[in-house]
């Protein structure tokens, strides 16, 4: 069984991380790859949408739930800690994973940086491939002047990044 790949992009809260997956998903699973994603939430969240029967049998009490169709699955479950290695175990057969946030995680990323959000690169040298950003080279803040710079208004650029630089590490 092959490995996924694992591509992280970071970057300081609404610097546009998920409107940049959002981007590039249909690019890469147009070129016929099988993408994950996870992200990390600093909160708790709700998994579930209130009323409904999975929901209410949480809330009444259940550890966890799961509730399946022919096509899909969901499972919600408490556990006091995750980590994104187990939760790659649920993709086995993902060409792909893009992971959200994870700035100081070990796997490849891309950094963003948006103007009007920030102007300092805060992965620091956490195996950051490329900072994406709207700002001039004068403008950003980093401590690697060598990271290459990709334009943050342009997903294919990113997105054809990504491969590129996942090709090298096969």
């Amino acid at each position: 069984m092959k490995k996924p790949q694992i591509f992280a992009i970071s970057g300081v809260k609404n610097s546009g991380k998920t409107t940049l997956i959002t981007q590039i998903l249909p690019i890469l699973s147009g070129q016929g790859l099988a993408v994950a994603t996870i992200k990390h939430d600093g909160h708790d969240f709700d998994a579930d949408v209130p009323g409904t029967d999975t929901y209410r049998h949480f809330h009444a009490g259940a550890y966890g739930t799961a509730i399946f169709s022919d096509s899909k699955f969901m499972v919600v479950k408490q556990q006091p800690r995750m980590t994104e290695e187990q939760l790659m175990a649920w993709f086995p057969e993902a060409d792909l994973i893009l992971l959200e946030g994870f700035k100081t995680c070990p796997y490849p990323k891309i950094e963003l940086v948006r103007r009007g959000n920030s102007a300092k690169s805060v992965c620091g040298r956490y195996n950051l491939a490329a900072i994406a950003t709207n700002l001039s080279p004068e403008e950003l803040e980093r401590d690697n002047m060598k990271t290459p710079l990709l334009n943050l208004d342009h997903p294919a650029e990113i997105a054809s990044f990504m491969l590129k630089k996942l090709g090298e590490t096969k």
